[in-house]
């Protein structure tokens, strides 16, 4: 059976959307990649980190936020995988950061970059990795603060990104095709969110792997 990897953020981590800061719900337990695994019918790994970036540490929430070194540990603690998903962007879009769309996508560069290496590749047999755009967030509720200018900053963002992973041949599946953010506080999913995308996200894969097996 097929194992995947998800990679990500709280969105990956199942975060419930937040009345206050810090929050003492649970995580969803039908997040998006047990959903995704199960239509799948692969095994899963999750790898989901709130406060996770492509490449910042985060004064608040520790150095550890910097999702370079996570990406590391995640590849050599786990394995052999088949398929990892990588779904970061939100939490670099933070005012705090100040970060360019073309900062965002050079970080997001090295990402892929660590995935396509000789060196993970052969650690794990080969293996292939898929990309997805998180969805937008939006100033809103007691993250409204940290998200100052984000939404408008997320379309170019996610365009340079896009093109840094085609330049790879990584395919790239955009959340906001699916989904968007819940109105309570503007980052994370509501339950039927992680529904909806879970099952696009799966369906995805498997079209791109058919695809494969077609060239």
């Amino acid at each position: 059976m097929p194992t995947i990897l998800t990679f990500g953020d709280s969105n990956t981590h199942g975060t419930q959307p937040m009345l206050t800061r810090p929050s003492d719900l649970p995580r969803h337990m039908r997040r998006w990649p047990v959903v995704m695994a199960e239509r799948l019918g692969w095994d899963l790994i999750e790898e989901g980190l709130p406060g996770r970036t492509f490449a910042f540490p985060d004064p608040e929430m520790g150095p550890h936020m910097d999702g370079r070194l996570g990406l590391f540990i995640a590849l050599e603690s786990h394995g052999p995988i088949d398929a990892l998903t990588i779904m970061l962007g939100t939490n670099d879009l933070k005012a705090q950061f100040d970060a360019t769309p073309e900062d965002i996508a050079e970080a997001a560069a090295f990402h892929l970059d660590v995935a396509l290496s000789d060196e993970m590749q052969a650690r794990h047999g080969g293996f292939e990795p898929f990309l997805i755009l998180p969805p937008a967030p939006r100033a809103l509720g007691v993250l409204a603060e940290h998200y100052t200018g984000a939404e408008a900053k997320s379309m170019a963002t996610y365009d340079a990104v896009r093109a840094m992973a085609e330049a790879r041949d990584v395919a790239v599946f955009d959340a906001n095709s699916v989904v968007s953010v819940s109105e309570v506080d503007g980052v994370h999913l509501e339950a039927a969110s992680h529904e909806i995308l879970g099952v696009a996200v799966a369906d995805f894969i498997l079209s791109e792997r058919v695809e494969d097996a077609a060239e």
